[in-house]
């Protein structure tokens, strides 16, 4: 079956890749506004970009026309910390993932801990085994849109947190204790499951 953008409904588009392309990590990303609001939030479309010097990216999608808190939180501060989510966190993100008012602070709406950060105003999460902290250096606006597109941003990591015990001899991460969860779609989640090995040729 074939499927021609401009002749296939948005939400139709939206089933076909977010069903495909898969797994994806979960950026949950934490700002805050120029009054100092927490806004705590989880996003899909999400990878590292290049690690020299390291940067990563996410994007929110911008239905109606309307911006998500997070988004302009970004672009009023340039700051933002993705925190990684793992399988003893999945309710708590899910609760973050409600449309609430800008002034609600997720983490006290899901029973997290905020802690400070070292480089960047907004906070960690705490329970997080992973955090970067990130400033912004680019956005783009998505052109041709029929309900409002989506940005995405790219932010340079100033410092990274990582667990003591998810790291093993020569900074590799332990993938026997670091459980992280990927988004599939619709309400589906997905662990790490399986892991086999293909090495490069010299």
């Amino acid at each position: 079956m074939k499927f021609d953008i401009e002749n296939t409904e948005p939400s139709v588009l939206y089933k076909l890749l977010t069903g495909t392309i898969v797994p994806r990590p979960i950026a949950w990303v934490s700002t805050q506004d120029k009054k100092g609001h927490n806004n705590l939030a989880p996003f899909s479309y999400f990878n590292a970009v290049g690690e020299d010097p390291p940067h990563l990216m996410f994007s929110t999608v911008r239905t109606g026309n309307k911006n998500k808190d997070t988004l302009n939180n970004v672009l009023q501060t340039k700051e933002f910390v993705v925190n990684l989510v793992t399988e003893s966190l999945v309710e708590q993100m899910n609760i973050t993932a409600d449309s609430v008012a800008p002034e609600i602070d997720e983490f006290a709406l899901a029973g997290l801990t905020p802690i400070a950060s070292e480089k960047v105003k907004p906070m960690r999460v705490k329970e997080s085994e992973v955090q970067f902290e990130c400033q912004l250096v680019h956005h783009y606006f998505l052109e041709g849109h029929k309900n409002g597109g989506a940005c995405v941003l790219i932010g340079k990591i100033l410092l990274i947190h990582i667990e003591d015990t998810l790291l093993i001899e020569k900074f590799r991460i332990n993938l026997e204790s670091y459980k992280p969860v990927a988004r599939l779609a619709g309400s589906n989640y997905a662990k790490l499951g399986e892991i086999f090995r293909v090495k490069r040729k010299v």
